[in-house]
């Protein structure tokens, strides 16, 4: 009787954090690129992103060290932790934070969704995978017209139509770069913790960031007295439920959901940024820029959906942020 009453609290249990995970991955993920709009309005780019990862680094990384099966990492797993950690913060997130002085935060979460393209193509050509079917082909297409319409959509509802363009070049280039260290980060040695290896990530990717803003001069550009409450609330949001919260939801449902229905968020992210972007921020949001993103959510199912019986086989994780994820969470989320 006691074994059937512990069951059915687990059950209970578990039906209520299943749906809080999930809540916790759309909702605070989604809401990062309007928080990185208000953090930048009055902190440099480079060293708010820098500090938001030290901080929920050096936590996750105190979380792992206090936890039972903690392992000591080695000096290979502090490497891939640096070259993982440029690429996918400095790169990734320090792209899509430079690139929001150019560009709404709606479309800044729009462009990174076109993530997974690159992580097909860069799984066919750089590690030599399975070369893309008809229908992942079809995806890619499909997804570089939507990306041509978001921005095109952006450029004509802004008098600033050459800043615009090259915002929306630098999310790309962010969305290459998440891929870049995503798929790296699948054959390199990592720690058998997630904590761990995304706190060693973070570190060494903010305090990458923390150097290239020293060395643009940010630490003189700006007064700390002339920070905004909006700006220190912002990051304060950034670093407790999108990097610490978020992170510890998506790890959780790694592990306790399907992967089809974790990989939901690249589609269901951008949407919450959109609204909050409308609703909270006025941000303009065109006819143009509606059809664009609908082509690249659509095209982004399409790409995901494809031949899962074979990633079932190889075991293998696709990563995203951003930005797809599916598996053991060997490197970051974009949106961490």
């Amino acid at each position: 009787m006691r074994e059937v009453t512990k069951t059915n609290h687990n059950i209970k249990h578990f039906s209520v954090l299943l749906p809080a995970a999930f809540a916790a991955v759309y909702i605070f993920w989604g809401s990062t690129y309007l928080a990185i709009k208000y953090a930048i309005e009055t902190l440099p780019p480079f060293l708010m992103a820098g500090s938001r990862f030290i901080f929920a680094g050096s936590i996750l990384y105190i979380w792992a060290r206090l936890s039972k099966d903690y392992e000591k990492p080695s000096l290979k797993h502090w490497r891939t932790s640096f070259i993982v950690g440029t690429l996918l913060l400095l790169g990734g997130n320090g792209g899509v934070v430079l690139a929001q002085h150019y560009i709404s935060s709606s479309l800044a979460a729009l462009l990174v969704a076109t993530e997974p393209f690159w992580i097909v193509l860069l799984g066919w050509l750089w590690l030599k995978g399975a070369r893309p079917n008809w229908k992942v082909a079809l995806g890619l297409l499909i997804g570089f017209v939507g990306v041509y319409l978001l921005i095109g959509g952006q450029s004509s509802s802004t008098e600033s139509g050459t800043g615009q363009i090259f915002g929306a070049f630098l999310v790309i280039i962010a969305a290459f770069s998440w891929a870049t260290g995503s798929m790296y980060g699948l054959r390199a040695t990592t720690p058998k913790s997630s904590a761990l290896t995304a706190g060693m990530q973070m570190l060494s990717g903010g305090l990458v960031l923390t150097l290239v803003g020293t060395i643009k001069g940010e630490w003189t550009s700006f007064s700390v007295g002339d920070v905004s409450a909006n700006s220190w609330f912002a990051l304060a949001y950034l670093i407790i439920f999108g990097s610490l919260i978020g992170f510890t939801a998506y790890s959780w449902l790694l592990k306790n959901a399907a992967p089809a229905m974790v990989a939901t968020y690249a589609y269901v992210n951008p949407v919450i940024a959109v609204f909050l972007g409308w609703i909270i921020a006025g941000e303009s949001f065109t006819m143009q820029m509606l059809v664009g993103a609908g082509v690249i959510i659509g095209s982004v199912a399409l790409i995901t959906s494809h031949d899962k019986g074979e990633e079932n086989s190889t075991k293998e994780t696709e990563i995203h942020e951003s930005n797809t994820p599916t598996g053991n969470c060997k490197t970051l989320s974009a949106s961490a």
